[in-house]
């Protein structure tokens, strides 16, 4: 279950005390996030709707004098110490110290001063499990250095910077939506974000107020080719706007679907176009139903998405549709993938007072399957990245 974030604070505190042999200057968090609806549509341009999660990444930081930055993190072996050489050029600093390294490269780069400094990192947003780790260790180390070096960046500018660490960097080809839910986000709020304009709308979404909750489902499924298979989504959806004349799928219309899939040359490239021309009206759709507070109507909307991409962007695996299945029969009012897919996370809009039963639920059909026990936590949106007290 979920630890608050001050345990987690007190961990980088102490792993800071103990590698440093001194005191932090500060404390900053970012939360992990999951996507409520709107999958594989920030890379067409289109609308996502995530919000925060209770569990977050906290960094312990304070200056130094000299250009440098080290880095304690309580999940390596050992510190990493890099300087302007290897800030500088994408690929000296490598595995989960390229992140940090990354963020430091895209301050300079857009002409910030960077501040030297120490950081020890601690979390308790899962590896791997489609929920930003990532993300939030950006976020954490950005929130911590625009402090440390008083840098002029306002929170709206900063999940564009936290994107280019990670897409040109560490090489990842993420969209934008990940770093803006977890530096933007509002606690009981969803972030609508129109990916093209970067324009963002904080959506009504109080769980607590309605009885309800989110329960996550971490799958534990290995991510089967995961990197290769998003790759390959993206392309194809990049070459079915360029036979369609449009400057990214959010320009097809629901209403031009059909007339858009006929002018195709491939069933696969019409099943990808379908999923993301669809998926940007479900968004739409849950919004309009979150703005009239009809949160529990949203479910149908959850789980239409998951048949999506399961049929038509084919991006689940037996594990994710297994949980996603189990948590209907048990009573959930939807249920969907969520996060990039061959793997990672399930989320279900359940009553609060059902939700361990749901989860027993998943369990007892993963036990059926032969699957390895998922995890499972219960969250209500939480806000985004901040400096804590």
């Amino acid at each position: 279950m979920i630890e608050p974030a001050g345990d987690v604070a007190a961990r980088a505190t102490a792993g800071f005390r103990q590698r440093y042999a001194a005191e932090p200057a500060g404390r900053w968090a970012a939360p992990g996030r999951v996507n409520l609806i709107g999958e594989h549509t920030d890379y067409n341009d289109g609308f996502v709707l995530p919000f925060a999660l209770p569990l977050h990444t906290v960094v312990a930081a304070a200056p130094q004098d000299d250009e440098r930055w080290t880095i304690w993190s309580e999940l390596a072996d050992a510190p990493v110490e890099f300087g302007p050489t290897e800030a500088d050029k994408p690929g000296q600093v490598t595995g989960w110290a390229a992140y940090v390294a990354g963020v430091v490269w895209a301050l300079r780069a857009a002409g910030h001063p960077v501040p030297g400094a120490r950081l020890a990192i601690a979390s308790d947003v899962p590896l791997g499990s489609g929920l930003s780790s990532s993300a939030a260790l950006e976020a954490a180390v950005l929130a911590a250095l625009v402090d440390l070096g008083g840098l002029d960046l306002p929170a709206e500018r900063q999940p564009r910077l936290a994107q280019r660490a990670e897409n040109d960097y560490v090489g990842a080809p993420t969209g934008i939506m990940d770093q803006s839910a977890v530096i933007r986000c509002r606690a009981g709020h969803a972030l609508f974000l129109d990916c093209r304009s970067e324009e963002v709308e904080h959506i009504p979404f109080d769980l607590d107020a309605a009885g309800l909750a989110v329960l996550v489902v971490d799958s534990r499924a290995p991510h089967r080719h995961a990197d290769g298979e998003y790759a390959s989504r993206r392309t194809s959806c990049e070459r079915a706007a360029g036979l369609l004349g449009v400057p990214a799928l959010r320009d097809v219309s629901p209403d031009d679907l059909d007339d858009a899939l006929a002018r195709l040359d491939d069933d696969e490239t019409r099943r990808r176009v379908r999923h993301v021309v669809t998926e940007d009206q479900r968004v739409l759709d849950t919004v309009a139903l979150l703005r009239a507070g009809r949160v529990r109507d949203i479910g149908p909307l959850l789980t239409a998405s998951h048949a999506s991409m399961r049929d038509d962007f084919e991006i689940t695996v037996p594990e994710i549709d297994t949980a996603v299945d189990a948590a209907l029969a048990a009573g959930a009012y939807g249920a969907r993938m969520t996060g990039g897919g061959f793997g990672g996370c399930v989320l279900a809009l359940v009553d609060a007072e059902r939700a361990d039963t749901v989860a027993a639920a998943v369990t007892a059909a993963y036990a059926e399957r032969g699957f390895a026990a998922p995890g499972h936590v219960t969250v209500l949106p939480a806000g985004g990245a901040h400096r804590l007290p």
